[in-house]
Parts: C-alpha cells; structure tokens; sequence
C-alpha cells in the first residue's frame, strides 16, 4: 500500500464525518449556498434578522458573518464580492480572513501573493488546517509536491486527519478532482 492512501472505509468515514464538522462557522467542509452567494450583490451579506441583503460593513454584521458569507461567496467563484466582504471585517489579521484572502489570490492565479496570506494566517495559528490545505493545494499548482505532501502530514500531526481540509489536499495529491 502507498503512503497516505486512503482504504475506502476511511474514504467513506471521512465524509460522513463531514455533516458533523460543518456545524461549527469554522468548519473545513465546503459551505451551502444561500441568499447571500444567490440573491445578494457584491459586497452585501444576507440578514437573517430582516431578511434583506444589507452591506457587510453594517455593525449588525459581526466577523463570524462576515466569515461564513466570505467563505460562501469564494466557494461560488465571486471572488470580487468575497474580497469586498474580507475588506470590511474588523479584524484584518485574523488567520480566517488571511486564509482566505490565499484561497481568492490562488484561484485567481496569483500563487505568490496567495502563499505570502496562507503563510501570514499559519504564523498566526499554525493549526488551522484549512490553511495547510489550501496552501498544500496552491503548492500543487506550483509543482511543490514535496512541499504539499508536507503539508498533509502537518494537517495530520495537528489532528486534522479526518477533517475535509485532509481529505481534499489528499485528493489533490493523488490528482483526482477536488472542488476546493
């Protein structure tokens, strides 16, 4: 058996693990859209109190918000919208936001500046895995295989190994198609 290969029954446990992890607002699995990714215009965020599309600047929107609609809008491809939602949270250094202020550059095709933010978020908190992932994925791209690799066993040595953050870095490794 290769290194890192997942036997079906750890393939399929991973993923019914994932209902359970996407109940936290920092959860690794992709996210479902809402009216904030289908009804709002860029740079606004869905309210669920008045259920209208108010701008994610307004104080009724928080950064945990602000967060979800982020990760919403960049998973739906609306990376403008996504960058304008990060660009109004209040705390700019937050590993979250850095995270996926990577995840945006990277899937624009700025592989640099994306690996100088997911690097910035794992100063700031070297387990979360979801930026490991990411990163390990941008280094794909990049042809670091090595690097990648490396990046899957620190997901795994911080107990992320049965996380969506695993699982897909995994698949990218082994060059199946991974929507991330």
């Amino acid at each position: 058996m290769r290194p890192f290969r997942l036997a079906p029954v750890a393939i399929a446990a991973t993923f019914l693990a994932l209902p359970a992890l996407a109940a936290g607002s920092d959860s690794t699995s992709p996210p479902k859209p809402t009216e904030t990714s289908t009804k709002c215009e860029d740079g606004m965020v869905f309210d669920e109190t008045t259920k209208t599309c108010i701008k994610s600047s307004a104080e009724l929107i928080d950064d945990d918000i602000r967060f979800a609609a982020v990760r919403e809008l960049a998973y739906e491809g609306r990376y403008a919208s996504a960058m304008m939602v990060i660009d109004s949270a209040s705390d700019q250094e937050d590993p979250r936001f850095l995270n996926y202020r990577g995840y945006v550059n990277r899937k624009l095709g700025d592989l640099d500046t994306a690996m100088v933010f997911y690097k910035r978020a794992l100063a700031k908190d070297p387990d979360y895995v979801l930026a490991r992932s990411y990163m390990g994925q941008g280094l794909i791209e990049q042809g670091d295989l090595a690097g990648a690799l490396a990046q899957l066993r620190e997901i795994d040595a911080r107990g992320g190994r049965d996380t969506w953050a695993y699982a897909s870095l995994d698949q990218a490794l082994r060059g199946a198609p991974v929507n991330y």
